[in-house]
């Protein structure tokens, strides 16, 4: 596969942008190699600086539901474009999307926008210390909040793909009250709620994780974080950038039947777009300048091209079937995976989560960052990312990331991508 355009670029963007790149992981550090210049979208399909083409399961690491440059949403943003692209002043499409977004998550009864999903968790866990006039967050090890101070401890995403366990320029008074536990271990939140009683304001929790690679929650650990919450005057806080209008319709409060106080969403609600929210029980979103004292503002925040693209995909995907159909496709991809590994004697864990699906090289069951961290061969999935990505099929370049499906993913696509990984896994 010829890739000297792409090196070119990356060699030249490197001389002005910090690593080449605007987010660490698309440097390619966790597998090796030359990232790809992507020029153009269509579908389910990437196409790079040097005219090869790629079934895309990144999909902007979630946002693109639809696929890329879907008609309709093409049409919203070029007609919005053409009507002003940001006026620093209110307009009906902020009203529309957010009567969207409350009418598909009855917990969301009040919502603010913002620009990304690191605004939104801290926002969030600011009005959370706020309204209960505590100081702690308890969160998790291996979920990935955000790059905002607080969070950066024992973080997914990029922080765990360059192993990196926290980040310099980050002071320890900024940590002090975050308090990291493992994923799916209640008796492990419960020990630090009675550690520091009356301490802690919210624990956040990325309901299905997608930033150690997809791991999905034990049996009734949701049900078991609300209740401890309860128990200890504490907000539950469901970061559901990701999951958010992807796992189900009201997203994964929805899919697993539990209510959070706080909600965080981002990637699909901004259609491609850069938009992200906050929202949850109106006594205390009420609490948010100018109706309350918490302060929070942001100067493209709503900003209309991303507004009327949100809109036009959750109006999309309301549609029936829609969920059966992207949570098929995802299953086949998880099967076909596991089976194709199996096949070739190799040591695999697939799962998927509505339109999410991931695979770790591992034998022992991941369940957590530890387990993920410990079991899984980060070098085999190196391997295996370029095998497939010779082969057109681009998957995340990293280990600890989940991987998403489309609507423009269809039976010809799927089967692609299942014969390419039958040759991977035997290469």
């Amino acid at each position: 596969m010829e890739t000297s355009r792409s090196a070119e670029l990356f060699a030249e963007a490197q001389h002005h942008i910090p690593g080449g790149v605007n987010s660490p992981v698309r440097a390619f550090r966790g597998v090796g190699g030359t990232p790809r210049f992507i020029e153009h979208g269509a579908g389910a399909y990437l196409y790079d600086a040097d005219g090869n083409k790629y079934i895309d399961y990144v999909l902007s690491w979630g946002p693109l539901i639809l696929g890329h440059a879907h008609p309709e949403i093409v049409w919203v943003v070029s007609n919005q474009a053409a009507r002003g692209t940001s006026f620093g002043a209110p307009t009906a499409s902020e009203t529309e999307l957010a009567q969207l977004i409350t009418a598909a998550m009855p917990a969301v009864e009040l919502v603010r926008f913002v620009s990304s999903g690191t605004e939104a968790t801290m926002s969030a866990i600011r009005l959370a210390r706020a309204y209960t006039k505590r100081a702690k967050v308890i969160k998790f090890a291996g979920c990935y909040h955000g790059h905002a101070d607080e969070f950066l401890v024992q973080a997914g995403s990029g922080v765990a793909t360059l192993g990196l366990p926290d980040s310099p320029g980050v002071p320890p008074a900024a940590t002090a009250d975050t308090l990291s536990v493992p994923y799916n271990d209640l008796d492990a939140v419960e020990a630090v709620l009675k550690q520091h009683h009356d301490q802690v304001a919210a624990i956040i929790v990325e309901p299905v994780a997608g930033n150690m690679g997809l791991v999905p929650p034990l049996p009734g650990y949701l049900t078991g974080l609300r209740a401890l919450a309860d128990a200890h005057d504490a907000l539950l806080v469901f970061d559901e950038v990701m999951t958010g209008f992807r796992v189900a319709p009201g997203g994964a409060q929805e899919l697993y039947g539990v209510t959070p106080d706080l909600t965080c969403l981002g990637k699909v609600i901004g259609g491609g777009l850069p938009a992200a929210a906050y929202g949850g029980r109106r006594e205390i979103m009420q609490q948010i300048a100018p109706a309350g004292p918490v302060y929070q503002a942001g100067t493209l925040s709503g900003n209309p091209l991303a507004m009327v693209a949100g809109a036009a995909t959750l109006r999309a995907i309301s549609a029936p079937g829609v969920f059966e159909r992207l949570s098929q496709v995802a299953a086949q991809l998880r099967d076909g995976f596991a089976a194709a590994a199996e096949a070739a004697n190799v040591p695999l864990q697939a799962a998927s989560v509505g339109s999410m699906w991931g695979f770790f090289f591992a034998a022992a069951p991941i369940r957590d960052y530890a387990s993920a961290k410990q079991h899984a061969n980060a070098a085999r999935y190196a391997r295996f990312f370029h095998a497939m990505l010779e082969r057109g099929v681009y998957l995340a370049p990293s280990q600890f990331e989940a991987a998403f499906v489309s609507l423009a993913h269809d039976d010809a696509e799927v089967e692609y991508t299942l014969e390419a990984a039958r040759a991977a896994f035997r290469a």
